[in-house]
């Protein structure tokens, strides 16, 4: 497909003899493969899509400007989901964190922005990103003070896990914004909406945000935050294509909010594909432990390892190592798996062992040393 060139790149010509050739160029290369991604997409799409009638169109509108109004109601369900995420988070109960997805009341700007932005809706834009800013803030407040005023000495994994997001969670979310989508202007499949607020998870991720910040953790938080805004991001994105796809939005119109939202979805790439490869490196680099420790060690010849545990934030990595012994194993010991470690792998581990100790009973009282 061949694209006439554009009026941007004729103004980076005249830019160019400014010093920001390199750039400039690099710029507008990539806004024209967005676009001209958009424009594949709409071809793709051209086969399937389906045209509706002006009334649908309309009614659609009216519906997704009333879910995407900031009123009480929705209030109340972004307090209400935000409190049972919180606590959820706090108390490390997963059944808590999906009975708070379920509510999923950011959901509905989400959906009335990206209608919004297809169709250059200015009050319907306006009032879904009032409506998502609110509740966002609101969110992060609730969830910093509830961690402030239950003083938890130490989140569990279920926090833990939302503050590294990887490209699988930009896939979850462009998936489930489709369904999302697709839920709305299908009755038929407007079931899946419970499971797409379970799959993606928008106020679990925003509540973390505040948890962290209220622990002046801003590391931490920015990682949750870049799950929120990648969920965010991803959903938008597939309900767009979907209202696209299913004849509620003019394909030639939609090109460029497509290309727009694909260029912001795009940066998340970046941060994410660094995340995904930090982590499949710990994940080997676990593995070059556990191998280690394994094989080529007399001290694990004598003991059971149960779970190991790494925390590769803290300097040098910490990994704990739950296993079971039926002798006591020394700090000196562990002083020489440390060093070993350290000479095999080149960098300075801490090693703590967690031992369950393993004891000998028969029937045979002489044999135990005991009467009873």
């Amino acid at each position: 497909m061949k694209f006439k060139p554009s009026k941007l790149r004729r103004q980076v010509e005249r830019l160019t003899q400014q010093g920001y050739r390199g750039w400039l160029m690099a710029q507008t290369w990539l806004w024209d493969g967005l676009l001209s991604a958009a424009a594949w997409l709409e071809s793709m799409l051209s086969p399937m899509r389906r045209s509706v009638a002006a009334g649908d169109l309309t009614r659609l509108r009216q519906d997704l400007l009333e879910e995407s109004q900031l009123s009480w109601h929705y209030l109340v369900l972004v307090v209400g989901a935000c409190i049972i995420a919180t606590l959820g988070l706090l108390s490390n109960s997963a059944a808590v964190i999906i009975g708070a997805m379920l509510i999923a009341p950011l959901m509905l700007p989400i959906r009335g922005a990206a209608f919004g932005i297809l169709e250059a809706d200015r009050p319907l834009i306006r009032a879904s990103m009032v409506a998502l800013a609110v509740g966002s803030l609101l969110s992060v407040a609730i969830s910093a003070l509830l961690g402030a005023l239950t003083g938890v000495a130490q989140f569990g994994s279920e926090v833990m896990a939302r503050t590294q997001p990887t490209l699988l969670d930009l896939g979850i979310a462009l998936t489930a914004g489709a369904l999302a989508g697709v839920a709305k202007v299908e009755p038929k499949v407007a079931g899946t909406v419970a499971g797409t607020a379970i799959a993606v998870a928008l106020m679990p991720p925003i509540c973390v945000v505040g948890l962290w910040l209220g622990r002046g953790n801003l590391e931490l938080s920015l990682g949750a935050l870049l799950l929120y805004m990648t969920n965010l991001f991803g959903i938008t994105l597939a309900c767009m294509v979907a209202f696209v796809l299913f004849g509620y939005s003019m394909a030639h119109q939609a090109r460029r909010p497509l290309g727009i939202t694909l260029l912001f979805t795009a940066l998340l790439v970046i941060p994410l594909g660094a995340t995904t490869l930090r982590l499949l490196q710990q994940n080997q680099l676990e593995a070059s432990v556990k191998a280690a420790l394994l094989d080529r060690t007399l001290t694990f010849q004598r003991v059971t390892l149960v779970n190991m545990d790494a925390n590769w934030v803290s300097t040098p990595p910490e990994i704990s190592l739950t296993v079971r012994a039926s002798e006591p194993v020394t700090s000196n010991q562990v002083e020489l798996l440390e060093q070993f470690l350290a000479r095999e792998l080149g960098h300075p581990y801490k090693l703590t062992f967690l031992v369950s100790q393993l004891e000998s009973i028969t029937s045979d009282p002489a044999k135990e040393g005991e009467d009873l």
